[in-house]
């Protein structure tokens, strides 16, 4: 178990200011979700809000953890690597099929 005593002020605040930034960038993506008309304005506010949120949360999941245990903490990586790579392409794939199904003259 790990003493949350022990951590600096500094790093307390930071990890506290970055958790934060992350968590409300999540909420202005979920925001434009529900609040945009088309489908095309709704899909980008999402993919941006958790790609920013979830990487700020893993900075400062980072950060507090390897304060405490006194070494490098990179578990954290792996999942900030997945994030990066598969929003972008979900993003892309969810638009051409928008494109695809709103195409003029391709009526059935």
């Amino acid at each position: 178990m790990t003493d949350f005593a022990a951590l600096s002020p500094l790093v307390a605040v930071l990890v506290a200011l970055l958790a934060i930034a992350g968590a409300a960038l999540a909420l202005i993506g979920s925001v434009g979700l529900l609040r945009l008309p088309t489908f095309y304005q709704r899909v980008h506010p999402p993919t941006m809000g958790t790609t920013g949120g979830v990487g700020l949360t893993l900075l400062a999941s980072m950060l507090l953890f390897s304060t405490l245990e006194a070494r490098p903490v990179v578990h954290e990586i792996a999942i900030a690597v997945f994030m990066f790579v598969t929003t972008p392409v979900t993003y892309m794939l969810l638009m051409r099929a928008a494109v695809h199904r709103d195409r003029p003259g391709d009526e059935r």
